[in-house]
């Protein structure tokens, strides 16, 4: 067995070491990745050769945490691994997204790489070294791969960056940005913040990718000493350059004058598009016969054609598609309290993009609970993003949730979290149906976001606007356009979907995928300075619509009360088998949960009106008050015996009325007086300090009868 490490300093103690020939070695490419106690093994397999009419990299990234890796059983009956989680799923999108740009764009092969949490500290971030390792496994295999890539989250707590931070120091941090980087270029970028500014941000991005060098170096080392820097041959690709030239012969001016009509309606443009090419077909294949007619290259070969003529259309005439300036937002409307029945409703509308979103708020009882391997625990805001085929115009059923609607779901949530009021009782579930899609949908989902939160009356801290930016340019950014809000179109013939969110004061969260090679920091300046502009654009029109949260919520809506009792008080209120609390929650007709935090007992009263509360208020305050002796109570008799009657002057606490303190004349009996049920003014004299039981007066609080 041949196995070969390689270790990298972290600089703060501790190392990455990367080995490989020891596990999986009927894999393609296998490598183990450890930092401390934490290992992950990742695999890459690549078949042979292409299936037919492929015309595209079938590329599968999966990640997957195994719960034996922290020593805990899975949850459920079947205690097995089951689907990927959602965190799984964002893991999956940021190793896809880092490595599918660098693998040769005529490489068809149907390629799976799997990573496998196989052991960890509860402490560290295994997601950081994900890229690595998968990149690692293709390093040390024979699988066409232009340059190694690595990943590093970068996150910066008490004014310093770290590298790869543990989780204790990640929860101090105020921003936090996962990196995706060759030796030369950055590739990918996606993370939250506390409203920075874009140099903060940018010099975050350039921290991580100096430490992705030396990873990145470390790989290519490692490929050298196993002996697989020749990668194998293939051929996946038909050509015929003669049908190619004949094709831009035919089409380029064709399509080029079509893309300067600067039709702002996708459906009407794409149609034009698409007649230029069925001219082409109809002339191409008269007097052949249909096995003659190669429609796949002829597919290929006129995107390609579209795709240079919309650039040079771009980058000559500085207008776009929609005959938009490169800087120019397309036209804004939005709307509030749609939806009659939801707390909160939106709708936000940008050009072709629509969301129609709403608010929904809960109580503890609602907050979703969350068993991944390394965080069980309950989360208070969720926001879920759908997408359904006929917002496109596409005529297909809707089957679950696609990986694309987590990843773009989860970006809208990291926006407007932070945002949310620190002292928030409520549990809020955010959900975005887009309605119509020409890009940017995800962005238009953190504005109708913003709009519905503080339809609500929820007191959002400040709202939060998103844009996406797009790029076009020549090799080597020679020569450049950065688009503000970029169409569907321009974001798949373009070079970077730059997508940046935030407040007035700063951003809140990005997401940048680069599809070139060698873009020069000032690119990335100018898009962010740029997006700063349209941001502050759209947050105008948001406020033209509702500039701050209403003062209050809508009278369908669950009020919540809150209040801190006493540890040992948490019981008296829940009674035996849950009797009291079920008792107030049924008389009342609001929903009560306890909780003890901190050592002590955290009650929520929620119900829609607020006599449903100050009942239960009232009860849980009865029950929990501490009686002192002079307090004045109005009780009621809850049993008469021989020498007294039995008060209960709080719920659940009865006091011992004495036959001699009813009244100030003498009692035979005392019922004479009183009988059980009726409600009685008593005045607290006294407690005993041992047993604690209560002593009352009644005719403490009569007058004296005078004397003769």
């Amino acid at each position: 067995m041949n196995v070969i490490e390689k270790t990298i300093e972290l600089g703060d103690g501790r190392s990455i070491t990367i080995e490989t020939g020891k596990l999986a070695k009927q894999a393609d490419g296998a490598v183990v990745v450890k930092m401390g106690k934490t290992m992950l093994l990742a695999t890459v397999v690549s078949a042979p050769n292409a299936k037919s009419d492929v015309d595209f990299l079938p590329l599968s990234v999966d990640y997957k945490e195994k719960y034996a890796a922290l020593g805990r059983f899975p949850g459920g009956f079947m205690k097995r691994e089951g689907r990927p989680s959602d965190y799984e799923i964002l893991v999956c999108r940021l190793v896809d997204r880092a490595l599918r740009p660098l693998f040769p764009s005529n490489y068809h092969a149907d390629t799976f790489v799997s990573i496998s949490l196989i052991s960890v500290d509860a402490n560290d971030m295994p997601d950081a070294l994900a890229g690595l390792a998968a990149s690692a496994a293709i390093a040390v295999s024979d699988i066409p791969f232009l340059e190694p890539i690595s990943e590093v989250r970068v996150a910066r707590v008490e004014g310093e960056f770290v590298i790869n931070p543990n989780r204790e120091q990640l929860n101090a941090a105020d921003l936090e940005i996962m990196v995706a980087a060759t030796m030369d270029n950055i590739m990918m970028v996606e993370g939250e913040m506390k409203e920075v500014s874009e140099a903060e941000m940018l010099e975050a991005i350039k921290v991580a990718h100096e430490a992705i060098k030396k990873q990145c170096q470390l790989q290519v080392e490692l490929a050298e000493a196993v002996g697989s820097t020749k990668k194998r041959e293939y051929c996946h690709e038909e050509t015929d350059e003669e049908l190619k030239q004949l094709i831009i012969d035919k089409t380029y001016a064709k399509v080029l004058a079509v893309a300067r009509l600067q039709n702002p309606n996708k459906h009407e443009r794409s149609a034009s598009f698409a007649a230029v090419k069925d001219e082409f077909v109809a002339e191409y294949s008269e007097g052949k016969e249909a096995s003659e007619v190669n429609m796949s290259l002829i597919g290929r070969y006129y995107h390609d054609v579209e795709k240079d003529a919309v650039r040079e259309m771009v980058l000559e005439d500085r207008v776009r598609l929609d005959g938009r300036k490169t800087d120019e937002i397309r036209p804004i409307w939005s709307e509030i309290d749609y939806l009659p029945g939801a707390h909160g409703s939106a709708i936000f509308t940008r050009g072709e993009t629509q969301s129609l979103t709403t608010v929904t708020l809960g109580t503890k009882l609602d907050e979703k609970m969350v068993d991944d391997v390394l965080f069980r625990g309950k989360e208070k805001f969720s926001l879920h993003y759908n997408f359904p085929p006929f917002c496109t115009g596409e005529a297909r059923p809707s089957r679950g949730i696609s990986r694309r609607e987590i990843g773009h779901g989860n970006l809208a949530h990291r926006a407007l979290k932070n945002m949310l009021p620190d002292e928030c009782p409520y549990t809020v579930r955010v959900v975005s149906d887009i309605l119509e899609s020409n890009g940017s949908s995800s962005m238009a989902t953190v504005c109708a976001g913003t709009l519905a939160l503080m339809d609500s009356g929820l007191q959002m801290k400040k709202p939060v606007s998103g844009i996406a930016m797009g790029l076009i340019s020549t090799e080597g950014a020679k020569k450049y356009a950065i688009l503000s809000d970029i169409l569907g179109d321009e974001d798949h013939l373009g070079d970077m979907d730059f997508k940046v969110t935030g407040t007035r004061d700063g951003i809140t969260a990005t997401q940048m995928d680069i599809k070139v090679d060698g873009l020069p920091y000032e690119v990335l300046e100018q898009a962010l300075m740029q997006a700063h502009a349209g941001r502050l654009h759209i947050l105008d029109k948001i406020a033209e619509t509702i500039a701050e949260p209403r003062v209050d919520l809508k009278d369908h809506a669950p009020r919540i009360v809150s209040l801190v009792i006493p540890k040992e008080m948490i019981g008296a209120v829940i009674g035996p088998g849950g009797k009291i609390i079920q008792e107030i929650q049924e008389t009342s007709g609001a929903v009560i949960v306890i909780e003890e935090v901190d050592g002590k007992g955290h009650v929520d009263i929620s119900a829609s009106d607020k006599e449903a509360i100050d009942i239960a208020l009232g009860r849980i305050k009865g029950i929990t008050a501490v009686p002192e002796v002079g307090t004045i109570y109005k009780g009621k008799v809850k049993s008469i015996v021989a020498f007294g009657a039995f008060v209960e002057v709080l719920p659940g606490k009865d006091g011992l009325l004495h036959i001699s303190e009813i009244e100030h004349r003498r009692l035979n009996t005392v019922d004479e007086v009183l009988k059980e049920g009726d409600i009685v003014e008593v005045k607290l004299i006294g407690i005993d300090p041992k047993t604690g039981k209560l002593k009352l007066s009644r005719k403490a609080l009569l007058p004296k009868p005078e004397r003769n």
